[in-house]
Parts: C-alpha cells; structure tokens; sequence
C-alpha cells in the first residue's frame, strides 16, 4: 500500500516536496516512481505521465527532461519512503501526481510495469 501526500497551492517559481509511504517488506528491494495526470486528461491508465523513477539503492535516478535540473527523486529504505522535490514549479506541472512500485532491481518509464499505486496528490502552480 503506497501513501502519497505533501501536494497543495503554490505560486510559479516556489516549491513543494511529495512523499509517499509505503508499507511492506519489499521497498528496500523494489523501483518506485513518481507520475502525474494533467488536468483535462482523460482518467485513462496510461494518460499517467512518468516524472521520475529511482532504483532499488537510491544509486539512479531517471526523470522526464521537462523535469530535470527542477525535480529530485529520492529515498529512505529505513523509513520505507521515496521523495520528489520539486523547484522552479511551473503551471504546467498542475497535475495529480502518483507514486507506483514495483518489486525488483528495473527501473521502468511505463506505468503499466509498476505493481501498485498511491491514492495520488494534487498539486496546483498558479501563475
């Protein structure tokens, strides 16, 4: 089970820091993700964005070249929690933003590898 949280209001050019906790003993042995859905998109599996990924040690990271230079993906294994800071926040980063694991040592870009979902956090840039 994956809990997002941390999203909310922010002006262009702030910040915001999503976390999402998991539960389980297979974080520290599993790739997590981070995805988003843009406002106007269908609610269709697969209109979920990739944002950024990073593998089971925390040692790589992957992230959507709209995104990179803003967003940092990271993890704490004891705390059985992956982070995605994010700078330089633009309206067009307004989404609901997803985080997604799956077991296993492969970092993917498709969401239709990932094993299991959180509940999603809104965030909303004004400008």
């Amino acid at each position: 089970q994956l809990q997002a949280s941390g999203g909310g209001l922010v002006q262009a050019g702030g910040s915001l820091r999503l976390s999402c906790l998991a539960s389980g003993r297979t974080f520290s042995r599993s790739t997590m993700g981070w995805f988003r859905r843009a406002p106007g998109k269908e609610r269709e599996f697969l209109e979920r964005e990739f944002v950024a990924a990073i593998n089971w040690s925390g040692g790589n990271t992957y992230y959507a070249d709209s995104v990179k230079g803003r967003f940092t993906i990271s993890r704490d294994n004891a705390k059985n929690t992956v982070y995605l800071q994010m700078n330089s926040l633009k309206p067009e980063n307004t989404a609901v933003y997803y985080c997604a694991v799956v077991v296993g040592f492969s970092v993917y870009y498709d969401p239709r590898k990932y094993d299991y979902w959180g509940q999603g956090t809104l965030v909303t840039v004004s400008s």
